[in-house]
Formats: structure tokens, C-alpha cells, sequence
């Protein structure tokens, strides 16, 4: 039969497409992938609107039990639920060259995610360059890998799109080396957060990528009714509280289009520093 791997689109449970939900409404067994992104509804909902038992299938199941998912799916219909688009992720790829050594048969079902979807915020996607991530700094681990990334993209004057860090079902370093299957809060970056970390890499770093007047937009749940989009200097995002996840973060590049800037000046948290910040960027290009 057929793994179905379906993309959930980004808010509630009625993002999923048509075809989508004729596909998990004929499978035996429905898996929900929760580490990656979440959803912006609780997985009794989606068992409700989708008339079947959702499991959700933490890191650990999908990265070293993919078995347990596809076990029988040469027989039996399965559906593995993603959301936003279902190769937003390396791990779903993983998935699938597993599905395929095994003889299944696959059938994807796209939906919209993050990477397209950010367009929410009147930047046009042909002027992004390399996404890019953010994670959680530590006391120990502090990784600046990004910040070439973002180098590379304001060299030939691109956006870049930051997808921040989200910790889910995840450990402390004293219960892993204890071995207790004990799991830390739930723990979403916010704009804030990712804007405070870029501008102390740019200060350890010092090569002038970005300052802390260059102007970044920050966006909220996406795709929901309570979306939020806000655009100001880094320094300024740094401080904003753009409420509950999902979070993502985009750096604004030289490249940016009058009628770009005109879509994203509405949603300045202070126009005068938002017209001195897009004049940089343009002297940059001139």
C-alpha cells in the first residue's frame, strides 16, 4: 500500500489540502511528526476533524523507531502528518529513503510552510538568499555558523530568512547521563531572543555583516488570524514581544525593492529609524 507523508500548512487543522485529508482519512495508522514545528492546535483536534487516532512521534521515534511508523505499510495504508511542507526537514527525507529501501510506496502531499509563506511580509521571495537557523545558546555553546551564512547572502544584497529554535521533548544533560526519561518544558525562540544572539555574534565576530540599526522583520504564527508582523532595527526587535510561537526572523538585504520597502514601512515599530536603516541598505547598493 502507500506511506502518505501530507504537509499540514502552518495554523489550525483545516489547513490541510483536500487531497490530503481523503489520504489520512484512508489509512490505518496516522502519525504526527511534533519536533520539528508545531502546529498551532492540539492533536485531539486533528483526531477529531480528521475521524482518526493521531500518535504523535517524537525525535526518537522518527530519527531511531522509523520501523514502528512504517511497520505494515506494505500492506496497510499509513500517513505521516508534517507540519507546514513535508520536506521542510532533512529527517522526513530520511524517512522516505527508509520507505523506499523497504519496498513501499510513497505519495507526497505538499502544503505550505514557512519558506513560502514568508512572503506574508511584503518581501519577495526571488530576493532571499540561504535560510539559515538559530539555535539556543548555552553557557558552553555559543555557534556562530549562521553569521557566514548571512554574510554570503548581504554580499549580493539578499534576504535572509532565520528559522529559530524550538526544544520539544528534550533532555538535561544530568538525566541523559543518569539515563531518566525525564523531559525539560517546552521551549519556543522568540525574534527577541534570535535578534539579541545575532548582535553578540556580530560583536565577538566584528566583520560588520550587520549593526544594530539594520533592519530586520519579525513575524508571528504565520498563517494564523493573530499573525503578527513587525519590522524595525535589530536593536529595536531585541525588545519586541511579538507573543505566543512560532517565531521566524528576516534580515533585510541591500537588494530590497521600493515596493518591497513600501509593503513592509506598515509595519514599522518607528518610522524614523526604519527610513535611516532602508537608506543604509540602499547606499550599500548604490
Amino acid at each position: 500500500m502507500v506511506l502518505y507523508v501530507v504537509g499540514l500548512g502552518l495554523s489550525s487543522e483545516k489547513d490541510i489540502t483536500v487531497r490530503g485529508l481523503e489520504a489520512v482519512k484512508s489509512c490505518e495508522r496516522v502519525y504526527l511528526e511534533a519536533y520539528t514545528s508545531i502546529l498551532m492546535v492540539d492533536t485531539e483536534k486533528l483526531s477529531e476533524f480528521y475521524g482518526k487516532e493521531v500518535v504523535v512521534a517524537d525525535r526518537e521515534m522518527v530519527e531511531s523507531e522509523s520501523d514502528k511508523i512504517l511497520d505494515g505499510a506494505q500492506e496497510k495504508n499509513v500517513a505521516f502528518l508534517v507540519v507546514g511542507d513535508p520536506f521542510g526537514a532533512t529527517t522526513h527525507t530520511d524517512l522516505v529513503i527508509r520507505a523506499r529501501e523497504l519496498s513501499i510506496k510513497v505519495e507526497i502531499i505538499h502544503n505550505a510552510s514557512i519558506m513560502n509563506a514568508i512572503g506574508a511580509c511584503g518581501l519577495q521571495l526571488y530576493n532571499f538568499g540561504q535560510t539559515v537557523s538559530m539555535v539556543f545558546f548555552t553557557p558552553t555553546w555559543r555557534p556562530d555558523s549562521f553569521y557566514d551564512r548571512i554574510k554570503e547572502n548581504r554580499d549580493i544584497g539578499l534576504h535572509t530568512l532565520v528559522l529559530l529554535d524550538i526544544k520539544v521533548k528534550e533532555q538535561s544533560f544530568e538525566n541523559m547521563a543518569r539515563g531518566r526519561k525525564v523531559y525539560e518544558p517546552p521551549r519556543y525562540m522568540t525574534v527577541a531572543q534570535c535578534a539579541e544572539q545575532m548582535l553578540e555574534i556580530e560583536e565577538l565576530r566584528g566583520e560588520s555583516v550587520y549593526t544594530p540599526n539594520t533592519i530586520a522583520i519579525g513575524v508571528s504564527r504565520i498563517g494564523s488570524h493573530d499573525q503578527r508582523i513587525v519590522a524595525g532595527t535589530l536593536q529595536e526587535l531585541s525588545e519586541a514581544d511579538l507573543g505566543p510561537p512560532l517565531h521566524s526572523l528576516v534580515l533585510l538585504g541591500s537588494r530590497v525593492h521600493e515596493l518591497e520597502v513600501d509593503y513592509i514601512r506598515e509595519f514599522a515599530l518607528n518610522r524614523e529609524t526604519f527610513e535611516h536603516g532602508v537608506a543604509l541598505e540602499h547606499n550599500k547598493k548604490a
